[in-house]
């Protein structure tokens, strides 16, 4: 019971940080916010801080997103079609959290796009995600072993989820990032026949 208590208040922590953080880059920019300006807002101390977020980028770049695409890929039939088990596992995914984190996701996505520091942090992510991709499509956890058609199925998807992603932002989230993530993928699919 302890322990459950210890896991809601670890995530409800590490919440009111980011919410905190989001809420003043959006007021006073992401360079001109300090890890202390962050802190102070989300009533926690400095050291509070970096226990949840090595950095100040991290606060923005962490999310659970990827452990949970990872999961609902590898619990995807096998027969479906490489595409068409990261495409549904997706859609899966962003059912679970657009309602409700619709706005923190826009908010992420457009400082991500717009901060150097955090551009560059997000080509490391990707890579990360790439390799996620490829475990659950293939199963092998030694990237050493993935097939090469793996490597570029799992590329191409990324490169689906990126435009989409990209293009909600960039249009201010008018349209509905799973319209945009279905239709990302529904031209890739169409390209690859």
């Amino acid at each position: 019971m302890a322990d459950d208590w210890r896991a809601r208040k670890r995530v409800r922590t590490r919440r009111t940080i980011q919410e905190a953080a989001l809420r003043l880059f959006l007021d006073h920019g992401y360079d001109q916010t300090t890890v202390a300006q962050i802190a102070e807002a989300a009533g926690v101390s400095h050291m509070t801080f970096f226990r949840y977020f090595p950095t100040k980028e991290d606060v923005v770049l962490d999310d659970d997103y990827d452990p949970m695409i990872e999961e609902l890929i590898r619990a995807r039939p096998a027969t479906e079609p490489p595409v068409q088990r990261v495409q549904n596992a997706i859609a899966h995914g962003i059912a679970l959290v657009y309602a409700a984190d619709r706005e923190a996701m826009l908010t992420r996505t457009r400082l991500l796009l717009s901060a150097p520091a955090l551009r560059a942090r997000m080509w490391e992510n990707q890579a990360v995600t790439q390799q996620l991709l490829e475990r659950a499509l293939c199963g092998a956890d030694d990237p050493a072993r993935v097939p090469m058609a793996t490597r570029v199925t799992a590329a191409a998807c990324l490169a689906a989820l990126t435009t989409a992603i990209t293009t909600w932002a960039e249009e201010d989230g008018r349209a509905e990032l799973p319209a945009l993530i279905d239709e990302a993928f529904t031209a890739l699919r169409t390209e690859l026949r």
